[in-house]
Protein backbone atom coordinates (compact mmCIF):
# COMPACT_ATOMS: atom_id res chain seq x y z
CA UNK A 1 0.00 0.00 0.00
CA UNK A 2 1.32 3.42 -0.98
CA UNK A 3 1.65 5.97 1.81
CA UNK A 4 -0.74 8.91 1.60
CA UNK A 5 0.45 12.50 1.62
CA UNK A 6 -0.88 13.11 5.13
CA UNK A 7 0.91 10.04 6.50
CA UNK A 8 4.10 11.13 4.78
CA UNK A 9 3.87 14.66 6.17
CA UNK A 10 3.31 13.35 9.70
CA UNK A 11 6.30 11.01 9.37
CA UNK A 12 8.53 13.83 8.15
CA UNK A 13 7.48 16.02 11.08
CA UNK A 14 8.36 13.23 13.50
CA UNK A 15 11.84 12.89 12.00
CA UNK A 16 12.31 16.67 12.12
CA UNK A 17 11.53 16.61 15.85
CA UNK A 18 14.28 14.04 16.38
CA UNK A 19 16.72 16.19 14.40
CA UNK A 20 15.81 19.22 16.50
CA UNK A 21 16.49 17.36 19.75
CA UNK A 22 19.85 16.08 18.51
CA UNK A 23 20.83 19.61 17.45
CA UNK A 24 20.59 20.63 21.10
CA UNK A 25 23.90 18.86 21.74
CA UNK A 26 25.41 18.28 18.27
CA UNK A 27 26.65 21.33 16.38
CA UNK A 28 26.64 20.97 12.60
CA UNK A 29 27.35 17.49 11.22
CA UNK A 30 23.94 17.42 9.49
CA UNK A 31 25.11 14.81 6.98
CA UNK A 32 26.31 12.54 9.77
CA UNK A 33 23.11 12.92 11.80
CA UNK A 34 20.94 12.26 8.75
CA UNK A 35 23.10 9.30 7.76
CA UNK A 36 22.77 7.61 11.13
CA UNK A 37 19.02 8.27 11.21
CA UNK A 38 18.77 6.90 7.68
CA UNK A 39 20.56 3.68 8.61
CA UNK A 40 18.32 3.23 11.65
CA UNK A 41 15.11 3.66 9.65
CA UNK A 42 16.42 1.45 6.84
CA UNK A 43 17.21 -1.34 9.28
CA UNK A 44 20.98 -1.34 8.72
CA UNK A 45 24.19 -0.37 10.47
CA UNK A 46 26.62 2.48 9.96
CA UNK A 47 30.40 2.85 10.05
CA UNK A 48 31.78 6.28 10.98
CA UNK A 49 35.36 7.20 10.21
CA UNK A 50 36.96 10.24 11.77
CA UNK A 51 39.59 11.37 14.24
CA UNK A 52 38.72 11.38 17.96
CA UNK A 53 36.84 14.30 19.46
CA UNK A 54 34.33 14.98 16.67
CA UNK A 55 31.25 13.99 18.66
CA UNK A 56 30.62 10.43 17.47
CA UNK A 57 29.94 9.09 20.97
CA UNK A 58 27.80 12.11 21.87
CA UNK A 59 25.74 11.64 18.72
CA UNK A 60 24.65 8.09 19.51
CA UNK A 61 23.90 8.96 23.13
CA UNK A 62 21.78 11.90 21.98
CA UNK A 63 20.01 9.65 19.47
CA UNK A 64 19.16 7.18 22.21
CA UNK A 65 17.69 9.94 24.37
CA UNK A 66 15.71 11.49 21.50
CA UNK A 67 14.26 8.10 20.53
CA UNK A 68 13.84 6.72 24.06
CA UNK A 69 15.96 3.66 23.20
CA UNK A 70 18.48 1.63 25.20
CA UNK A 71 22.05 2.71 24.52
CA UNK A 72 25.26 0.75 25.05
CA UNK A 73 28.93 1.47 24.33
CA UNK A 74 31.85 -0.90 23.88
CA UNK A 75 35.43 0.35 23.74
CA UNK A 76 37.21 -2.09 21.45
CA UNK A 77 40.71 -3.18 22.50
CA UNK A 78 43.00 -6.04 21.37
CA UNK A 79 42.20 -8.09 24.48
CA UNK A 80 38.40 -7.84 24.07
CA UNK A 81 36.79 -11.27 23.70
CA UNK A 82 33.53 -12.21 21.91
CA UNK A 83 31.90 -13.03 25.25
CA UNK A 84 32.58 -9.47 26.41
CA UNK A 85 30.21 -8.32 23.64
CA UNK A 86 27.68 -11.11 23.29
CA UNK A 87 27.45 -12.39 26.85
CA UNK A 88 28.38 -15.67 28.52
CA UNK A 89 26.96 -18.60 30.45
CA UNK A 90 27.33 -18.28 34.22
CA UNK A 91 26.46 -20.64 37.05
CA UNK A 92 23.92 -19.64 39.68
CA UNK A 93 23.85 -21.20 43.12
CA UNK A 94 20.65 -21.33 45.17
CA UNK A 95 20.27 -21.53 48.93
CA UNK A 96 19.18 -25.15 48.56
CA UNK A 97 22.54 -25.94 47.04
CA UNK A 98 21.15 -26.51 43.55
CA UNK A 99 23.08 -25.05 40.69
CA UNK A 100 21.91 -24.00 37.26
CA UNK A 101 23.39 -22.38 34.19
CA UNK A 102 21.97 -19.16 32.80
CA UNK A 103 22.92 -16.78 30.01
CA UNK A 104 24.19 -13.39 31.16
CA UNK A 105 23.48 -10.91 28.36
CA UNK A 106 26.29 -8.76 27.05
CA UNK A 107 26.19 -5.09 26.02
CA UNK A 108 25.09 -6.00 22.49
CA UNK A 109 21.57 -6.43 23.86
CA UNK A 110 20.60 -2.80 23.35
CA UNK A 111 18.74 -0.90 20.67
CA UNK A 112 21.71 1.35 19.91
CA UNK A 113 25.26 0.04 20.23
CA UNK A 114 28.38 2.14 19.81
CA UNK A 115 31.32 -0.06 18.77
CA UNK A 116 34.11 2.43 19.41
CA UNK A 117 37.32 1.94 17.40
CA UNK A 118 36.23 -1.42 16.02
CA UNK A 119 39.51 -1.83 14.15
CA UNK A 120 41.38 -2.21 17.45
CA UNK A 121 39.75 -5.57 18.23
CA UNK A 122 41.03 -8.89 16.90
CA UNK A 123 39.35 -10.47 13.85
CA UNK A 124 37.70 -13.07 16.08
CA UNK A 125 35.94 -10.42 18.14
CA UNK A 126 35.06 -8.35 15.07
CA UNK A 127 33.49 -11.42 13.44
CA UNK A 128 31.37 -12.15 16.51
CA UNK A 129 29.92 -8.63 16.42
CA UNK A 130 29.38 -8.61 12.67
CA UNK A 131 27.66 -12.00 12.73
CA UNK A 132 25.23 -10.74 15.37
CA UNK A 133 24.66 -7.60 13.28
CA UNK A 134 23.78 -9.69 10.24
CA UNK A 135 21.65 -12.36 11.92
CA UNK A 136 20.27 -10.12 14.70
CA UNK A 137 20.57 -13.10 17.03
CA UNK A 138 23.12 -14.33 19.58
CA UNK A 139 23.66 -18.07 20.05
CA UNK A 140 24.94 -19.38 23.36
CA UNK A 141 25.24 -23.13 23.69
CA UNK A 142 22.02 -24.56 22.28
CA UNK A 143 19.95 -21.40 22.85
CA UNK A 144 19.41 -18.58 20.39
CA UNK A 145 18.54 -15.13 21.73
CA UNK A 146 16.92 -12.52 19.50
CA UNK A 147 18.11 -8.91 19.53
CA UNK A 148 15.31 -6.39 19.99
CA UNK A 149 14.28 -4.16 17.09
CA UNK A 150 15.19 -1.52 16.24
CA UNK A 151 18.83 -2.53 16.45
CA UNK A 152 21.57 -0.23 15.18
CA UNK A 153 25.32 -0.68 15.47
CA UNK A 154 27.32 2.48 14.95
CA UNK A 155 30.95 1.44 14.63
CA UNK A 156 33.77 3.97 14.56
CA UNK A 157 37.22 3.80 13.01
CA UNK A 158 40.12 6.08 13.77
CA UNK A 159 42.09 6.72 10.54
CA UNK A 160 45.11 7.71 12.64
CA UNK A 161 47.38 5.55 14.78
CA UNK A 162 46.89 2.50 12.56
CA UNK A 163 49.79 0.59 14.15
CA UNK A 164 48.49 -2.41 16.09
CA UNK A 165 45.02 -2.27 14.53
CA UNK A 166 43.09 -4.94 12.64
CA UNK A 167 41.41 -3.35 9.60
CA UNK A 168 38.04 -4.83 8.76
CA UNK A 169 38.16 -7.17 5.74
CA UNK A 170 36.26 -5.97 2.69
CA UNK A 171 33.66 -8.73 3.05
CA UNK A 172 32.89 -7.52 6.57
CA UNK A 173 32.84 -3.85 5.58
CA UNK A 174 30.11 -4.81 3.13
CA UNK A 175 27.84 -5.61 6.09
CA UNK A 176 27.57 -1.93 6.96
CA UNK A 177 24.76 -0.20 5.13
CA UNK A 178 26.60 3.14 5.06
CA UNK A 179 30.11 4.40 5.68
CA UNK A 180 30.14 8.07 6.69
CA UNK A 181 33.19 10.30 7.00
CA UNK A 182 33.07 12.66 9.98
CA UNK A 183 34.73 15.93 9.00
CA UNK A 184 36.22 18.72 11.11
CA UNK A 185 33.74 21.45 12.06
CA UNK A 186 33.76 24.82 10.32
CA UNK A 187 34.93 27.93 12.19
CA UNK A 188 31.43 29.09 13.19
CA UNK A 189 30.54 25.57 14.30
CA UNK A 190 33.70 25.35 16.39
CA UNK A 191 32.79 28.69 17.98
CA UNK A 192 29.35 27.34 18.89
CA UNK A 193 30.93 24.20 20.39
CA UNK A 194 33.22 26.28 22.60
CA UNK A 195 30.33 28.52 23.71
CA UNK A 196 28.23 25.50 24.65
CA UNK A 197 31.15 23.96 26.53
CA UNK A 198 31.53 27.15 28.57
CA UNK A 199 27.79 27.38 29.31
CA UNK A 200 26.69 26.80 32.89
CA UNK A 201 24.09 24.18 31.98
CA UNK A 202 23.52 21.73 29.17
CA UNK A 203 20.18 21.58 27.35
CA UNK A 204 18.19 18.45 28.10
CA UNK A 205 17.03 16.18 25.29
CA UNK A 206 13.35 15.24 25.28
CA UNK A 207 12.25 11.94 23.77
CA UNK A 208 10.62 12.80 20.44
CA UNK A 209 9.74 9.23 19.39
CA UNK A 210 9.48 5.80 20.93
CA UNK A 211 10.23 2.28 19.75
CA UNK A 212 6.80 1.61 18.22
CA UNK A 213 6.85 4.90 16.30
CA UNK A 214 10.30 4.09 14.88
CA UNK A 215 9.07 0.72 13.61
CA UNK A 216 6.06 2.46 12.09
CA UNK A 217 8.37 4.91 10.30
CA UNK A 218 10.26 1.93 8.89
CA UNK A 219 7.02 0.54 7.52
CA UNK A 220 6.10 3.89 5.96
CA UNK A 221 9.55 4.18 4.33
CA UNK A 222 9.06 0.77 2.70
CA UNK A 223 5.96 2.18 0.96
CA UNK A 224 7.81 5.04 -0.73
CA UNK A 225 7.53 4.63 -4.49
CA UNK A 226 10.59 3.65 -6.54
CA UNK A 227 9.95 4.21 -10.24
CA UNK A 228 11.62 1.80 -12.69
CA UNK A 229 13.88 4.50 -14.14
CA UNK A 230 15.12 5.43 -10.63
CA UNK A 231 15.76 1.77 -9.82
CA UNK A 232 17.62 1.37 -13.13
CA UNK A 233 19.72 4.47 -12.41
CA UNK A 234 20.83 2.95 -9.08
CA UNK A 235 21.68 -0.30 -10.86
CA UNK A 236 23.65 1.57 -13.53
CA UNK A 237 25.72 3.33 -10.86
CA UNK A 238 26.61 0.02 -9.22
CA UNK A 239 27.37 -1.69 -12.55
CA UNK A 240 29.64 1.22 -13.50
CA UNK A 241 31.90 0.29 -10.57
CA UNK A 242 32.53 -3.16 -12.04
CA UNK A 243 35.93 -3.37 -13.81
CA UNK A 244 34.79 -5.70 -16.58
CA UNK A 245 34.82 -5.25 -20.38
CA UNK A 246 31.11 -4.37 -20.32
CA UNK A 247 31.55 -1.53 -17.83
CA UNK A 248 29.85 1.71 -18.81
CA UNK A 249 33.00 3.71 -18.10
CA UNK A 250 36.71 3.07 -18.58
CA UNK A 251 37.31 4.55 -15.13
CA UNK A 252 36.43 1.32 -13.34
CA UNK A 253 38.73 -0.74 -15.57
CA UNK A 254 41.57 1.70 -14.93
CA UNK A 255 41.30 2.22 -11.17
CA UNK A 256 38.98 -0.36 -9.53
CA UNK A 257 40.06 -3.87 -8.61
CA UNK A 258 36.70 -5.05 -7.31
CA UNK A 259 33.41 -3.22 -7.74
CA UNK A 260 30.38 -2.97 -5.50
CA UNK A 261 28.42 -6.07 -4.55
CA UNK A 262 24.63 -6.25 -5.02
CA UNK A 263 24.36 -4.95 -1.45
CA UNK A 264 25.40 -1.59 -2.85
CA UNK A 265 22.30 -1.42 -5.05
CA UNK A 266 20.16 -2.57 -2.13
CA UNK A 267 21.64 0.16 0.08
CA UNK A 268 20.94 2.83 -2.53
CA UNK A 269 17.27 1.87 -2.76
CA UNK A 270 16.68 1.24 0.96
CA UNK A 271 18.35 4.47 2.03
CA UNK A 272 16.92 6.38 -0.93
CA UNK A 273 13.41 5.58 0.25
CA UNK A 274 14.25 6.80 3.75
CA UNK A 275 15.81 9.99 2.38
CA UNK A 276 12.63 10.68 0.39
CA UNK A 277 10.62 10.18 3.59
CA UNK A 278 12.90 12.55 5.49
CA UNK A 279 12.24 15.20 2.84
CA UNK A 280 8.48 14.59 2.78
CA UNK A 281 8.24 12.94 -0.63
CA UNK A 282 6.08 9.99 -1.65
CA UNK A 283 8.63 8.90 -4.24
CA UNK A 284 12.37 8.29 -4.50
CA UNK A 285 14.32 10.32 -7.05
CA UNK A 286 17.62 10.01 -8.89
CA UNK A 287 18.93 12.83 -6.70
CA UNK A 288 18.51 10.51 -3.73
CA UNK A 289 20.77 7.99 -5.47
CA UNK A 290 23.36 10.68 -6.20
CA UNK A 291 23.36 11.96 -2.60
CA UNK A 292 23.74 8.44 -1.17
CA UNK A 293 26.24 7.04 -3.66
CA UNK A 294 29.32 7.98 -1.60
CA UNK A 295 28.25 6.65 1.82
CA UNK A 296 26.60 3.57 0.27
CA UNK A 297 29.45 2.59 -2.06
CA UNK A 298 32.77 4.03 -0.82
CA UNK A 299 33.41 0.97 1.37
CA UNK A 300 32.23 -1.47 -1.29
CA UNK A 301 34.83 -0.78 -3.97
CA UNK A 302 38.49 -1.78 -3.81
CA UNK A 303 41.01 0.34 -5.69
CA UNK A 304 44.01 -1.06 -7.52
CA UNK A 305 47.66 0.00 -7.42
CA UNK A 306 47.23 2.56 -10.21
CA UNK A 307 44.59 4.43 -8.22
CA UNK A 308 46.84 4.68 -5.17
CA UNK A 309 49.81 5.68 -7.32
CA UNK A 310 47.77 8.47 -8.93
CA UNK A 311 46.47 9.65 -5.55
CA UNK A 312 42.87 8.77 -6.35
CA UNK A 313 40.32 8.04 -3.62
CA UNK A 314 37.09 6.06 -3.63
CA UNK A 315 35.10 9.28 -3.42
CA UNK A 316 36.93 10.84 -6.38
CA UNK A 317 36.20 7.87 -8.59
CA UNK A 318 32.57 7.53 -7.51
CA UNK A 319 31.94 11.21 -8.24
CA UNK A 320 33.38 10.79 -11.72
CA UNK A 321 31.26 7.71 -12.30
CA UNK A 322 28.14 9.62 -11.24
CA UNK A 323 28.93 12.48 -13.60
CA UNK A 324 29.47 10.05 -16.48
CA UNK A 325 26.04 8.37 -16.18
CA UNK A 326 23.31 10.26 -17.99
CA UNK A 327 20.10 10.68 -15.96
CA UNK A 328 17.04 8.80 -17.16
CA UNK A 329 14.01 11.05 -17.52
CA UNK A 330 11.66 8.11 -17.05
CA UNK A 331 8.69 7.11 -19.14
CA UNK A 332 7.49 9.73 -21.59
CA UNK A 333 3.94 10.66 -22.55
Amino acid sequence: MVATESIMQSATEQIDRVRAEIRKVIVGQEAVVDGVLNALLAGGHVLLEGVPGLGKTTLLRALGQALHLDYSRIQFTPDLMPADILGSIVMDSHESGAKRLRFERGPIFAHLLLADEINRATPRTQSALLEAMQEKTVTSGTETHNLDEPFLVMATQNPLEMEGTYPLPEAQLDRFLLKILVEYPERDELTAIIDRTAAASNPGIVAALNRDQILELRAIASRVLVAPHVRDFAINVVLATQPNPGSQTGLARKYIRYGSSPRGAQALVLCGRVRALMEGRLYMSQDDVRELALPALRHRIILNFDAHADGRTEDDILLEILSSIAPDSGPQG
